[in-house]
């Protein structure tokens, strides 16, 4: 029996007399990509925020591997492996590539395990390399969300959180970062992807939650969410 590595039961989150989130659950399987999926405003960012400890929700319960976390500390939650890549590219400008690596792997103790985590992300990312003594304010759209993803990636992540990591980038961009997250599956990452881009993040996922206005709309396998076109349609769009 597959474990949950995430599960959220009655999650509401509200930012003054506005309810952002209201009521949703959701799941995350331990080794699935699972697509949290909607238009701007449906909440999906804020469900993300509250799992990394950045907000806290009015109600509901947040566990990871059994553990409830839903009021620890975003630094404890990160330590423990759930780690998030924020949407915006919101990385250190001012730093090179190596130094935001490094930023990134700051629960990491082991030298040999910081070599390791480098030389994971350069294998997944060799333009990052090529780039490492660059400043990251020189760098492209694309080259950017690289260097976001791989941040998240220095810390070991048991779960791996993505937020739009495709927005706002050329066609052929995309494709690489969706080539390059179902790798970070393959080799034992769990990843809960918020996207817009709904029909390249169902050919990667496994599972799908779509959200409407703060609530569950539909859920149901990837392989069956991208089969409905209706669906597509009316809460997805053509990503």
């Amino acid at each position: 029996m597959t474990t949950a590595a995430l599960a959220i039961r009655g999650l509401k989150i509200r930012y003054g007399a506005i309810e952002a989130v209201k009521g949703i659950d959701l799941e995350v399987k331990e080794g699935q990509v699972v697509a949290l999926l909607g238009a701007n405003g449906a909440g999906k960012t804020s469900t993300l925020r509250a799992i990394s400890g950045l907000i806290r929700p009015a109600e509901g319960t947040i566990s990871y591997f059994g553990q409830d976390i839903t009021r620890l500390e975003a630094e404890r939650i990160t330590a423990g492996g759930l780690v998030q890549s924020p949407e915006g590219r919101q990385i250190f400008r001012d730093l090179t590539v190596e130094e935001n690596l490094r930023c990134g792997a700051f629960t990491v103790r082991s030298k040999s395990q910081l070599r390791q985590n480098f030389e994971r992300c350069y294998n997944y990312f060799p333009r990052l390399q090529e780039r490492r003594r660059q400043m990251s304010y020189t760098l492209s759209g694309g080259e950017l969300q690289m260097l976001a993803i791989a941040r998240a990636l220095m810390a070991n992540p048991k779960v791996l959180l993505l937020d739009e990591p495709s927005l706002g980038l050329a066609p052929l961009i995309v494709r690489d970062i969706f080539s390059i997250i179902k790798e970070i599956k393959n080799e034992g990452t769990t990843v809960l992807i918020v996207e817009q881009n709904a029909l390249q993040t169902l050919k990667i996922a496994d599972y799908g939650y779509v959200l409407e206005t703060g609530r569950n709309s539909v859920a149901g396998p990837a392989s069956e969410l991208i089969q409905d076109a209706r669906l597509v349609e009316a809460y997805l769009g053509s990503g």
